[in-house]
């Protein structure tokens, strides 16, 4: 059991596990944020694709947000018909990018590629610059670190409700309190508030006076819908008035 070990080894032991979880939420949060898609321009699109700067591609006419995983997903693009209008592309620095095909300043159709199969003049254009490029067949793996990224914070995770379960008791809330936080607030940020108000295995120090009343599992719960609603509704005006550069969208559409 946590109780038996040595008080010095267990709060060494605490101290690692600590900068542990919060390297994994750092990794998971940093590589989200640099791969997550960014809407660009036709022309862009097709500026990379002559200077041979895509190395991977879909084509969709939704982003399904539903699939997106936890904490740091981001909305998969899928298609249900003919290819586009929507077109996806990574370049060599990992970056995702995507444009509407449906507007364009100008396209030149050379009638290389079947028509039929894409939406409209700005898709086929697009089409037939990935032929030339020898890019015929799309990827699969526009976001090829999506399973770092949902494995990372799925570590995190499973070591904090560990923590939570077999550890001590919290002392500012009761378990329930805590796994609701983990579990609700948006991009782990429920995991760096645990590290910061609890401090489970560290050194014992002098019991309060007067010991407060811990935070319930309601409570936990109500303020994790809170705190979902808030964020929200933050990135919404972040995202407008920094750009989705700074701020990506998680609809990515």
């Amino acid at each position: 059991m946590i109780d038996d070990i040595p008080a010095g080894r267990r709060w060494r032991w605490w101290t690692v596990l600590r900068l542990g979880v919060v390297a994994l939420w750092l990794v998971a949060a940093g590589t989200a944020w640099w791969t997550a898609p960014r809407q660009q321009s036709y022309d862009q699109a097709a500026a990379d694709l002559a200077a041979d700067h895509v190395v991977a591609y879909q084509w969709g006419d939704r982003w399904d947000a539903d699939r997106r995983t936890p904490w740091f997903g981001t909305a998969d693009l899928e298609s249900s018909g003919t290819l586009g209008p929507l077109f996806g592309w990574r370049t060599p620095d990992g970056r995702v990018w995507w444009t509407d095909t449906t507007y364009f300043d100008q396209v030149t159709i050379a009638g290389t590629v079947r028509e039929a199969s894409y939406a409209g003049p700005g898709a086929i254009g697009i089409a037939e610059q990935l032929q030339a490029a020898g890019l015929d067949s799309p990827s699969a793996a526009l976001q090829p670190l999506g399973n770092l990224i949902a494995g990372t914070g799925l570590a995190a995770a499973v070591v904090i409700i560990g923590v939570l379960l077999t550890g001590p008791a919290p002392v500012l809330g009761t378990r329930w309190f805590w796994f609701w936080l983990v579990c609700l607030v948006p991009f782990g940020l429920g995991i760096l508030w645990w590290l910061a108000r609890e401090h489970p295995w560290a050194r014992a120090g002098s019991p309060p006076a007067c010991p407060r009343q811990r935070s319930s599992g309601p409570l936990g719960f109500a303020l994790g819908l809170v705190a979902v609603l808030l964020s929200s509704m933050l990135l919404l005006v972040l995202g407008r008035l920094l750009g989705d550069w700074w701020v990506p969208r998680l609809d990515a559409g």
